[in-house]
């Protein structure tokens, strides 16, 4: 017979059940001794874990659908470095309002509906108001000053409140008599060369925004202030494009030296820097030595400096160098952009007559050819508005709008967003949706009347100037100023097609460029006063009856 152990009979005797146990009454805490140190690490380690495990479930979610991208590349050669917004519209009828592409890791998400835009970038724009960090710019030193690259910040929510103040509609109304002083001046320069109308065009605009930001009267087409705003613009653009500049793909690269072959952005850099820093600069300090001296014109930098002298502020310096930065990206945004949409009402007057005919019947009732039109005659001329906002639905100026980036992670609709995800509202596929806008590539001023004929606001044409926190500050005054050139311009003359040396008239050609800021091609049109009477107009100052 073999012996077992004490303890091994012990144990069998455990199992058999023929050991009784006392009871024992058991307090739950006092089961598990453990230190605070060692509570604090188990409540940590816990936390982690299911912190870990959310974000592992996050990313186990796909993103939104879209072309199938390479390796490494992702979808870098799907997408065209110009007019983009055409091949997402495409792209839409395959993947849907919200789609995703991936280039060198970086996620990027399309809307291509309203809904999607206002849900993304309005409902939620705590987290789709960022703005992406592009190197170049962050070589440019741009971002330091240009609030429409900061995120969303206290300096930006401090420059926004600034723009806001000034250019909200109540106050744009001190600088209608500005304006029209400008657009009097444009009128005449066209009679005198009315070939060169898109060089007007942009002097005109560039002119408008000098006044209306620093009070400042731009002198002529090579004025040092008008072609740094140009010149600015068109570097910006081509920053902004993608594949536009090399170390935008690759960030690396900005640390190497500029006289290596391909590093020309470099060079390119320290030009758009000191182009940055006089726009910034000068016409600030202009504004300043002016009111030093009682010369100053009524300006919105004026207005926030006077302000800011009555409040006292303790942060004074920090507070001018608010505005002045205000000032420098609203004087480098609206240089161009508001110029692309009068090119474009010149594009729409040559091809469409009819609208042409209709709203110079308009006027006609209400100045009777005695004068010039002016802000007051605004709620008067419904088919004038519409043709002003048909003009921005019909070849918007910003047809893929200006980048959001996302702050943290998201779900939409079991889609994961990750952090930042660069995001991109499709406003041509917006303003050309057919089941809104029915025939969207014919210009059809009459989409914004009622039956009665009384101008009509419509929502989704706000989306011509962005959605949520980073719509325009600048969109009142550029509304004021496409209203009083196109009621100017109809009321004095006629726009029709060119004619070759025959006789023959020219083909108007469509096209329009692919940058950020997107504008007709050149084209050629033909502008003559309308009569004796509007020539005399255009000779005269009459802008009152």
């Amino acid at each position: 017979m073999i012996k077992l152990s004490p303890e091994t009979d012990s144990m069998v005797a455990r199992i058999n059940g023929t050991v009784s146990y006392p009871p024992r009454t058991l307090n739950p805490l006092t089961c598990v001794k453990m230190s605070s140190t060692e509570l604090i690490a188990l409540a940590a380690s816990v936390l982690f874990i299911i912190l870990f495990t959310q974000r592992w479930k996050r990313r186990a979610l796909l993103l939104p659908p879209g072309p199938r991208p390479l390796p490494i590349f992702g979808n870098l050669f799907d997408v065209p470095k110009e007019s983009s917004w055409l091949t997402y519209t495409e792209w839409a009828k395959t993947y849907g309002d919200v789609m995703s592409l991936r280039v060198f890791g970086q996620v990027i998400v399309v809307l291509n509906s309203e809904k999607s835009a206002r849900e993304f970038l309005e409902k939620r724009a705590t987290i789709y108001s960022g703005r992406p960090a592009l190197p170049f710019f962050e070589l440019l030193k741009w971002s330091d000053w240009n609030m429409a690259f900061f995120s969303d910040t206290v300096l930006w929510r401090q420059r926004r409140r600034i723009l806001d103040r000034g250019l909200r509609p109540s106050a744009a109304v001190q600088y209608w008599p500005i304006q029209q002083e400008k657009v009097h001046d444009f009128l005449k320069i066209l009679l005198s060369n009315p070939e060169d109308f898109r060089q007007h065009i942009k002097y005109l605009q560039g002119t408008i925004i000098m006044s209306s930001v620093y009070g400042y009267d731009v002198k002529d087409h090579n004025d040092t202030y008008l072609r740094d705003a140009i010149d600015a613009n068109l570097l910006g653009q081509k920053a902004l494009l993608p594949g536009g500049i090399i170390v935008n793909s690759f960030p690396f690269l900005k640390h190497f030296p500029g006289w290596l072959p391909g590093m020309g952005f470099h060079a390119l850099a320290r030009e758009g820097e000191r182009i940055g820093h006089d726009m910034l600069h000068r016409p600030f300090e202009l504004v300043k030595d002016r009111m030093r001296s009682g010369t100053v014109r009524p300006c919105i930098t004026q207005t926030n400096l006077l302000e800011l002298e009555e409040a006292n502020s303790a942060d004074f310096k920090e507070a001018e160098c608010a505005i002045a930065e205000a000032a420098g990206s609203l004087y480098l945004a609206g240089a161009d952009t508001t110029a692309a949409a009068i090119s474009t009402l010149f594009l729409a007057l040559t091809l469409y007559p009819d609208v042409q005919r209709r709203a110079q019947v308009e006027l006609d009732v209400i100045t009777e050819g005695k004068r010039l039109p002016n802000y007051e005659d605004r709620n008067r001329l419904p088919y004038v508005g519409a043709v002003c906002k048909e003009v921005l639905r019909w070849r918007m100026v910003a047809p893929a709008g200006v980048p959001h980036t996302s702050t943290q992670d998201d779900v939409f609709e079991g889609y994961f967003i990750p952090k930042g995800t660069i995001v991109i509202a499709n406003t041509w596929a917006i303003l050309r949706d057919p089941n809104v806008f029915p025939d969207p590539d014919e210009f059809k001023p009459e989409r914004f009347l009622t039956h009665s004929g009384q101008l009509r606001d419509d929502p989704t044409l706000t989306a011509v100037f962005g959605f949520g926190k980073r719509i325009c500050p600048g969109r009142h005054l550029a509304e004021d100023t496409l209203s009083i050139v196109a009621a100017s311009l109809l009321a004095t003359y006629s726009i029709g097609k060119a004619k070759d040396a025959q006789g023959h008239e020219i083909a108007v050609g469509r096209g329009y460029t692919g940058g950020i800021i997107s504008s007709p091609k050149e084209f050629k049109c033909s502008i003559a006063p309308r009569s004796a009477a509007a020539k005399a107009l255009i000779a005269a100052q009459k802008w009152n009856s």
